[in-house]
């Protein structure tokens, strides 16, 4: 099986997609941005876009997925924001297809809220104490100019299953997408202060320099 958690960017999908994996025995996560990121590596700097608009992005995340999901007897984690009906198409449609379960879970919340965990982020909290809460995300600049948009287009019924996560945290998000898809995951028994410290570890790693 595969699960895909979409969403805005800020909106929660990684953070989710690890809490799955750590409770879910033998599942992984398969984070199709580093196709992406691998992409952009090998152009210059000025043709670099959205690597979403490049065909062997598309292609390559399929390809890799249905690999993962042909070999791999645990379930596969994808927390993904994909908005484009047609990539839409090209990825999970085509995997779907191919005869692999996946299901699919569009993370939707108001803007401000996810405006508000873009604030805390990755440096983007650092940001805030030291030049003040109004401060300019400019590491989320591209996550907020994408904002209205992702909001718009995952409300659409093809990106169902939707999930309202404003008054959620990061283990009910995850209890929610494994119950509506039949899995069962292990008892959640962090503590508040260690749960804050995990999540803040997982938005660590997935900080990105380049």
């Amino acid at each position: 099986m595969l699960l895909w958690i979409n969403g805005p960017f800020g909106g929660g999908k990684t953070q989710a997609a690890h809490e799955i994996r750590r409770r879910l025995p033998g599942s992984v996560v398969c984070d199709p941005e580093h196709v992406g990121f691998g992409l952009h590596r090998m152009m210059p700097p000025a043709q670099r876009g959205d690597f979403q608009d490049l065909p062997a992005w598309r292609q390559g995340v399929y390809e890799v997925l249905d690999r993962a999901l042909t070999g791999h007897d645990g379930t596969v984690v994808v927390p993904m924001t994909v908005v484009e009906p047609s990539y839409f198409r090209e990825t999970v449609g085509r995997l779907r297809e191919r005869g692999h379960d996946v299901r699919h879970f569009a993370l939707l919340a108001s803007r401000e809220t996810v405006v508000r965990r873009l604030r805390e982020r990755g440096f983007g909290h650092a940001v805030r104490l030291f030049a003040g809460k109004d401060a300019p995300l400019r590491r989320e600049s591209f996550a907020l100019s994408k904002l209205d948009l992702c909001l718009d287009r995952l409300r659409g019924e093809e990106f169902a299953e939707h999930l309202w996560t404003d008054d959620l945290t990061v283990p009910q998000v995850a209890d929610h997408i494994a119950a509506s898809s039949g899995l069962t995951l292990s008892p959640n028994t962090d503590s508040a202060w260690r749960g804050t410290l995990r999540r803040a570890w997982t938005g660590a790693k997935h900080i990105r320099f380049d």
